[in-house]
């Protein structure tokens, strides 16, 4: 009875939309669901719908008009979505005379946008036991990587009871676990709970979570978990080979009424430029923890990460510890979160406490805050940093 009712889970979870980098309206039109169906407190953290349609490779369908024949199942209109971030930063470094004002965040910056993309995505076919999906994340705005910034085409064989997914990928920025994480924790730089990406997650300060990566990735995936094996170059639109490997093993379960994400991630490897020799070894490792439930009547989210990277290797000698917590305090309106960071860079200590708010103005518009304070002075930008953010996707 138990596992009958842990794949009825699944198949309700598989019904809602869900946005990989943030709340995508694409989604949201191909099934009919609002955004909240999908996401804890805000966008961008996943919640189990969220994540079970993304394991089903973005293919679910709503009420929205289909084109259906013979071998033949997409949606009757392309789906896209624009998302827009508009950033202001702060730090207290020195400010010289003669700089002009905003030329760097000592001085306060306003950065429109910091980032602006249209995203297309969706179902490209689904004949019941195996679906196609697609997520393309093109930047029109705040990159100068170019048009296409992160692209995805999941093929996933359903097998009932679990599935397995095949899912070649490129991106920018996004880091070796862009092709599949179902984590909130900032193993894919995108997909982080809160703003300051390298205060909050572990994965970021030490790197593992994010820089350009093409691959392959193979997904193994029932109700208790998943197994992801990525096999990937750590360039953007890469023809070089794909000699280095990332792992993530994941536990799934129900804890004491928290819907949790438990994750192993091991790197290793090389990078080749075309086919030049090997031009870094790629090795780290990492773990992490969060919890999404309900204390005092307030919606939470319970974040931990642990990262560390090699001191011969391309990620260094880096190594952090974070852990955080995001209260829902006024429902669907105001979320306000904490975390700390324990870190160290070749030796020398690095900490870094935030403080975060996010107030949504509607289900896919909101405004940020996020304020840290380090332990060091970090270069020429001092031990501060304050966010402020409009971020809205429609």
């Amino acid at each position: 009875m138990k596992k009958i009712a842990l794949s009825l889970a699944s198949v309700l979870a598989a019904a809602a939309f869900a946005p990989e980098a943030s709340a995508i309206p694409a989604f949201a039109r191909q099934t009919g669901m609002a955004c909240s169906a999908c996401h804890a407190q805000h966008f961008p953290v996943l919640n189990g719908f969220g994540r079970a349609f993304k394991a089903g490779g973005f293919t679910m369908m709503g009420s929205q008009e289909q084109v259906s024949g013979e071998h033949l199942s997409i949606p009757a209109q392309m789906n896209f979505g624009q998302l827009l971030k508009v950033r202001f930063q702060k730090t207290n470094g020195t400010v010289p005379a003669s700089e002009v004002k905003g030329a760097t965040t000592n001085s306060g910056q306003w950065q429109f946008p910091d980032e602006y993309a249209l995203f297309v995505g969706g179902r490209m076919a689904d004949n019941g036991s195996v679906k196609v999906g697609v997520m393309a994340e093109n930047a029109l705005g705040g990159t100068a990587a170019g048009i296409v910034a992160g692209l995805r085409t999941p093929v996933v064989i359903d097998l009932d009871a679990a599935s397995v997914s095949v899912i070649p990928f490129t991106t920018d920025s996004l880091g070796p676990f862009y092709g599949y994480t179902e984590s909130s924790n900032g193993i894919n730089r995108a997909i982080r709970w809160a703003e300051h990406r390298k205060e909050i997650s572990a994965y970021q300060y030490v790197g593992l979570g994010s820089l350009a990566a093409t691959g392959l990735t193979f997904v193994a995936r029932n109700d208790m978990g998943y197994i992801n094996y990525t096999r990937f170059n750590p360039e953007f639109a890469s023809n070089g080979a794909q000699t280095a490997t990332a792992i993530e093993l994941a536990l799934t379960p129900t804890i004491a009424d928290f819907a949790t994400v438990l994750t192993l991630d091991i790197l290793s490897g090389n990078a080749h430029a075309g086919v030049a020799a090997p031009t870094a070894d790629y090795k780290g490792s990492g773990i992490t923890a969060q919890g999404h439930g309900e204390v005092a009547g307030m919606e939470t989210g319970l974040y931990m990460t642990y990262a560390k990277g090699d001191a011969a290797g391309f990620y260094g000698d880096k190594t952090a510890t974070t852990i955080g917590a995001d209260f829902t305090v006024i429902p669907h309106t105001l979320s306000l979160g904490a975390a700390i960071r324990s870190a160290s860079n070749a030796g020398v200590g690095d900490n870094a406490t935030t403080f975060t708010a996010v107030y949504d103005l509607a289900q896919n518009i909101a405004i940020v805050a996020n304020y840290s304070k380090y332990s060091k002075v970090q270069g020429a930008n001092g031990d501060a940093l304050f966010t402020g953010m409009l971020e809205a996707a429609w």
